[in-house]
């Protein structure tokens, strides 16, 4: 079977796997998984990549990313690169360490974004390696609960705030919605084309008559970001005021000026000269 073609847009959202050669083992210790960890954040930085949940499993790992630029492949040759290097030196061993290519969905972020972030932390549960999800120290269960430190690269904001608008709230939301997935069916039976997690109208956006990978249409982008971002009611209500609501807004990446003046009753141009401001004083 052919491999499947990577679609790379920016804001897009993928599920991202990686398997160790002939399914062996790719943490052989806690600072491998740490070594891994960081590279994960350098990757992160030099390519503005978001991650939104992630688990380190024993021979595999599961991350849900979403890339500032279309660069997945770029990321990811840097990613599981760097991070061989770092493995092959500490165990003293050359040649490969994953099996073959890494795994991409592309996820249609309205219908799956919060079930993809259960299904990734459940993952130890699931294999029977811990009863419950907050027993795994190597996923982002606990930092989306506050419960151990969150990394710089990681943010749990757009998921919590699918929950409530109170982090406290949404934290007990969470916690609520990641035990109710226990032993739920894996969303995987819903990939279409090897290449999506979604609808067969999100499919149908970057698919041609042929089945094949098509250009992919530039208001795509606008709308995977709008799905992850939290409404723009949402962001009034949490921010000290309305200036520093409209620069969060504006850094979500999901709304135009135009959008944002619209909804605080200014025009474009205040908007510009706000978000200005707030760069200079910083």
């Amino acid at each position: 079977m052919a491999r499947p073609l990577r679609i790379e847009y920016p804001g897009a959202l993928y599920h991202v796997t990686a398997r160790g050669n002939a399914r062996q083992p790719i943490f052989l210790s806690k600072a491998d998984a740490q070594a891994f960890l960081d590279t994960l954040g350098d990757t992160a930085l030099r390519l503005g990549w978001r991650f939104h949940a992630y688990c380190l499993m024993t021979n595999h790992y599961h991350l849900l990313v979403e890339t500032e630029h279309a660069n997945l492949s770029r990321g990811m040759r840097h990613l599981n690169g760097v991070y061989t290097q770092a493995f092959n030196r500490a165990h003293k061993r050359v040649g490969h360490l994953f099996q073959g290519r890494y795994k991409a969905i592309l996820v249609e972020a309205e219908a799956y974004f919060l079930e993809l972030a259960r299904y990734i932390v459940l993952n130890p549960v699931r294999a029977g390696m811990a009863v419950e999800p907050k027993e795994w120290l190597w996923s982002s269960y606990r930092a989306t609960l506050g419960e151990a430190q969150a990394y710089e690269w990681f943010d749990a904001k757009p998921l919590l705030m699918r929950f409530d608008a109170n982090q406290d709230k949404a934290r007990s939301a969470y916690a609520g919605f990641v035990a109710e997935g226990v032993g739920k069916p894996s969303p995987w039976e819903s990939v279409r084309n090897q290449l999506f997690l979604g609808s067969q109208a999100f499919a149908d956006k970057f698919l041609g008559k042929d089945g094949r990978p098509k250009r992919v249409s530039p208001q795509v982008p606008k709308r995977q970001r709008q799905a992850l971002a939290p409404s723009l009611k949402r962001i009034s209500k949490e921010a000290a005021d309305r200036d520093q609501a409209i620069r969060t807004a504006w850094a979500t990446g999901a709304y135009t000026q135009g959008q944002i003046g619209a909804h605080f009753g200014l025009g474009a141009s205040m908007v510009s000269r706000i978000v200005k401001a707030g760069r200079q004083a910083s």
